[in-house]
């Protein structure tokens, strides 16, 4: 803290007034279903987004950034243009400004000069950017003199993130704000309430970097995920007799339908197909014309996207809700084997991610192969995948082994990862969530 202090001092010329910290967060069990609705069970890791504050009597905004990679960057607080098509790193810090602006209609709200530091490493599905939306937010309430609950807090990065174009659910900004130190949530969705879930003893975990980047943002992969579970939603209701235009979510269907989710999965393997659909069949089974799918259906990055896999993407979701809820049920419950039995549920998570999801990539699947043949007892890619992070249930006494095994196997074979081993593989403790401090 004192070096940024110093850092700020010799970039500004005066001393911050106050600091925010959102941290990033791993995601233990429930991937790609947040937006369908349905809840997940993450934690906050201690890495965090730093930002050292100073409110100023312009109208000015100054971002600055420990890092040189990142460059400086300033606007006026009252034109706030957020760049969809190349989000750089102050575009993230703008979606969390524009959302507390418009929140309470701030017309001429208050310039700051701000420094940035932070410890999440950057593109690896730790929720970087969405620590940075949280921490943006955070110092816009506080410099402006305003007051929200934790949970409106969540709610309003929730959306503004998708200024930048990203369909996320809110998983990332709900953890950010709602972390306890030492213990994971179960965080459920409309209305957002999140649970304790106490980790059993004698195991830790540990999050591994496949050093393949992959920018949520920048990438269409995520939001034709998002796509396909919203048309598999129309699909399974129209079926169903359901009033299907005015149901998106799959967790609406199953709420609807009053079933459990082992049933909707009998549904899917009755309703659709694993084919993948075209555009043409899914307007068919909709009785919809190819015009009304792309106006009110299809969202505007999607109109070039041809075929959809419906019957991958709604298995994976159903069963991966169930497993979070089975996940939440054996923490509570603590049998005496609850760690063999987590550990399965990660590695059923790991292979429908792979399989009906495909959100995996070569070097995710090496790596939880890796963690697993040296003592996890289980494994699985954790963030939207496609690169990014795996997170391993390790036995707290084999974890010296466990470190140095993976870290020969994966990291030493490879100069490029080689470079980046001290900050690719760390245990972690869940840690606590956001918070504003003034120096003492």
């Amino acid at each position: 803290l004192q070096k940024l202090k110093e850092m700020f001092i010799s970039k500004f010329g005066s001393a911050p007034k106050f600091y925010a910290r959102a941290p990033g967060r791993v995601n233990l069990i429930g991937e790609h279903i947040d937006y369908c609705g349905y809840a997940v069970l993450p934690m906050a890791i201690e890495q965090d987004i730093l930002i050292a504050v100073e409110p100023v009597q312009t109208t000015t905004v100054q971002l600055a950034n420990t890092s040189s990679s990142y460059l400086d960057f300033s606007t006026s607080v009252n034109n706030i243009q957020i760049n969809k098509t190349n989000p750089q790193w102050h575009n993230y810090f703008l979606c969390g400004l524009k959302g507390i602006q418009e929140h309470f209609g701030l017309n001429n709200s208050t310039g700051m000069n701000c420094l940035l530091d932070g410890t999440i490493p950057p593109s690896s599905g730790l929720s970087s950017s969405s620590a940075l939306v949280c921490c943006a937010g955070l110092v816009t309430l506080r410099a402006n003199g305003k007051t929200l609950s934790k949970v409106e807090l969540a709610e309003i990065c929730t959306k503004s993130e998708r200024y930048i174009g990203t369909e996320g659910g809110g998983m990332d900004q709900s953890i950010s704000f709602l972390a306890e130190e030492g213990t994971a949530k179960l965080i459920e969705f409309n209305p957002l309430r999140a649970t304790d879930v106490r980790l059993p003893s004698g195991a830790t975990f540990v999050i591994a970097n496949s050093c393949v980047e992959m920018n949520k943002a920048a990438t269409s992969h995520y939001n034709i995920r998002v796509m396909e579970c919203r048309l598999a939603t129309k699909l399974l209701s129209k079926s169903k007799g359901l009033d299907w235009k005015k149901i998106s979510r799959l967790n609406d269907v199953q709420i609807k339908l009053g079933v459990s989710l082992e049933e909707m999965l009998t549904i899917v393997e009755e309703v659709l197909h694993p084919e993948p659909y075209s555009t043409e069949e899914i307007c068919k089974c909709l009785g919809i014309s190819l015009e009304e799918l792309h106006s009110q259906i299809l969202s505007q990055n999607m109109q070039d996207v041809s075929t959809f896999k419906l019957y991958q993407r709604a298995k994976h979701v159903y069963s991966e809700a169930a497993r979070v809820l089975e996940f939440q049920k054996i923490c509570r419950e603590a049998p005496a084997n609850a760690l063999q039995l987590l550990g399965e549920l990660l590695n059923q998570s790991h292979i429908s991610c792979r399989e009906m999801y495909e959100c995996s990539c070569p070097e995710l699947d090496r790596l939880v192969d890796i963690c697993l043949q040296f003592g996890a007892m289980g494994s699985r890619l954790t963030g939207a995948g496609w690169g990014g992070c795996t997170v391993s249930m390790v036995p707290t006494d084999k974890l010296d082994t466990f470190l140095k095994n993976v870290k020969k196997a994966y990291y030493q074979m490879d100069g490029q990862r080689l470079a980046v081993e001290n900050n690719s593989l760390f245990a972690t403790k869940p840690g606590r969530g956001a918070l504003v401090f003034v120096e003492v």
